[in-house]
């Protein structure tokens, strides 16, 4: 049986949840469910995430 992990929020010591959050990068957003901490809002982005559809929008914008 496979474990599910609870991610921990470093600064508030509370479970995080999964939140739908908007990022913002040259005047251009998208939408993306994340980690996100209840109490303070920190946000935990994963590696595949970063590699894959954040580089991709960053790469699209900054070629117009």
């Amino acid at each position: 049986m496979e474990e599910k992990q609870t991610l921990i929020c470093d600064k508030c010591n509370v479970g995080m949840e999964d939140k739908e959050v908007q990022f913002k990068y040259l005047n251009r957003s998208f939408r993306h469910k994340v980690k996100r901490c209840p109490k303070c809002g920190q946000v935990y982005i994963p590696e595949d995430l970063a590699e894959g559809r954040m580089k991709e929008v960053e790469g699209i914008l900054e070629e117009k």
